[in-house]
């Protein structure tokens, strides 16, 4: 997690600026090394994992705002997952570019409402920046998906992943039907290790 450089040791983290900056990556910010068309996760968590989407119409609120950014920049969206401290959606979009600033401003506004909601003006710090992944083949694409949908039993925010409203999940079983959702998990589930690390 992003915050686990606070523990690191003042070597450990000279060490991990030095190689940040022989790659030319942003010396505390994710890299966005893939700029290019494609299938993209992308990814963006609460401020140290604050759950400052703990309020269910704050995550409505957020859906429909993230769908609305996506939309606009033409991204088709293939599946999304909004949790209490986190979100993730996969989309094709033409160019990373465009869905960095869609994000930038859909983050700026959230912070600055709900900072005013919650009486917290200017002292707190809402997001990280988004993180991305540019998904290599079909089954990574396919394996993204179904992690997507799984997510909100991984957190321990519901038992049955299909009665976690703030996701794409009931789109695909008012449309395709379960069975349907149950032979792409078969084909393509995410390995016990998908997500570690950026995903604990």
């Amino acid at each position: 997690m992003p915050y686990d450089y606070r523990r690191l040791s003042p070597q450990e983290r000279e060490e991990i600026v030095r190689l940040r900056r022989e790659r030319d990556y942003p010396l505390h910010a994710p890299p966005h090394p893939y700029r290019e068309a494609g299938y993209y996760l992308l990814t963006a968590a609460n401020f140290e994992h604050v759950p400052v989407m703990a309020a269910p119409d704050r995550r409505s609120e957020f859906e429909s705002g993230l769908i609305k950014v996506m939309k606009e920049i033409k991204a088709e969206i293939i599946a999304w997952v909004i949790l209490p401290n986190h979100y993730h959606i996969l989309v094709d979009i033409e160019s990373l570019d465009l869905a960095s600033a869609a994000l930038k401003h859909l983050h700026g506004s959230t912070s600055r409402q709900w900072n005013i909601d919650d009486g917290l003006t200017e002292k707190r710090r809402v997001w990280y920046k988004f993180s991305d992944r540019l998904m290599r083949n079909e089954k990574q694409l396919h394996q993204t998906f179904n992690y997507i949908h799984y997510n909100p039993v991984k957190h321990g925010c519901t038992e049955d992943a299909y009665e976690w409203p703030w996701s794409s999940l009931y789109l695909y079983y008012e449309n395709n039907g379960r069975e349907w959702l149950r032979e792409r998990w078969k084909s393509a589930p995410p390995t016990n290790d998908f997500g570690r690390g950026w995903d604990d």
